[in-house]
């Protein structure tokens, strides 16, 4: 019987920086993305998770999952109305 793997959580949106020559360790999360005027597209929002002031790696990636959940629960509230059931006014 083949041996099973632990199951991983959903880093969506969340990205490991190691970066030795800026000394820069820990976990950047980008939400949510919008056009900009150029055309190309950019995070709406989005923050850094350092190892060192989290107090490890563990720590650091739970506090992202923790940011990313809060973040967009506001979102999943807001429902869209379906399509036809917005009325709209004449111009008189």
């Amino acid at each position: 019987m083949p041996k099973s793997r632990p199951r991983v959580r959903s880093r969506r949106g969340i990205s490991r920086i190691d970066q030795d020559s800026t000394r820069t360790h820990g976990f950047f999360v980008r939400i949510g993305w919008y056009r900009r005027r150029d055309g190309s597209y950019g995070p709406r929002h989005r923050a850094f998770f350092g190892d060192v002031s989290h107090g490890g790696k563990r720590k650091a990636l739970r506090a992202a999952e923790a940011w990313r959940a809060k973040v967009e629960a506001p979102a999943k509230k807001r429902k869209r109305k379906p399509a036809g059931s917005v009325r709209r006014r004449r111009a008189a």
